[in-house]
């Protein structure tokens, strides 16, 4: 178990979350259902999974969607499934996009269920972190691609957090990935392509 590599934090019922999330779908500001399809988060998805019509892509912690819509745009026949803890979030998803609502750590979908499957800002309020890293894997098709997107650990307290909040460090999710995938990499990122990245967030890539 690799628990411990994580920052200790009280555990928090899943009920709690998920209320915390519901509650926060009519917060626009904060959480937005549209984003701007050249912050590199985007792009990042974009050039690691290529070309995405004919296949499935499960977005793990989708929100309302704004990632998704900005890959359905793109590639109208992807078949896209978004998945969130909340349903008041998922009821401003795109439409025509597949909609379940679950915890991260027991996803109802099939062993290799997908090509590709992405974490953006989303692992981090996982109760979890190694049981969802490893459910995301197992859906995941043999060679299959998958991107985490998160915060650095090492900058933990630039932000107001909620108490259940996890953030990682590049070796901590290399290593649990590593577990299933037979290549890993991670970087730091910026939201903006020509911007250095300044320590907030990391990105994993790893195949299977």
């Amino acid at each position: 178990m690799l628990n411990w590599l994580f920052r200790k934090t009280p555990v928090t019922p899943l009920r709690e979350i998920i209320e915390h999330f519901n509650a926060a779908a009519s917060d626009e500001e904060h959480f937005p259902s549209t984003i701007d399809p050249r912050i590199y988060h985007v792009q990042l998805l974009l050039k690691y999974f290529g070309d995405l019509n004919g296949k499935r892509v499960l977005d793990l912690g989708c929100g309302k969607g704004r990632f998704a819509r900005v890959l359905q745009e793109r590639y109208p026949d992807a078949h896209l499934c978004g998945f969130d803890l909340a349903e008041a979030m998922l009821r401003s998803a795109p439409a025509g996009m597949e909609r379940c609502a679950g915890s991260m750590t027991d996803l109802p979908f099939a062993s290799s269920a997908f090509d590709c499957v992405y974490a953006t800002e989303s692992l981090e309020h996982a109760v979890d972190i190694e049981k969802a890293v490893g459910e995301m894997c197992r859906v995941l098709k043999s060679g299959g691609r998958l991107v985490i997107i998160d915060k650095n650990s090492e900058q933990w307290g630039r932000l107001k957090t909620p108490g259940w909040e996890k953030w990682f460090g590049r070796k901590q999710l290399e290593r649990l990935l590593g577990k299933h995938c037979k290549k890993v990499s991670s970087q730091p990122i910026s939201y903006w392509e020509d911007v250095a990245p300044d320590g907030l967030f990391l990105a994993w890539m790893a195949e299977k």
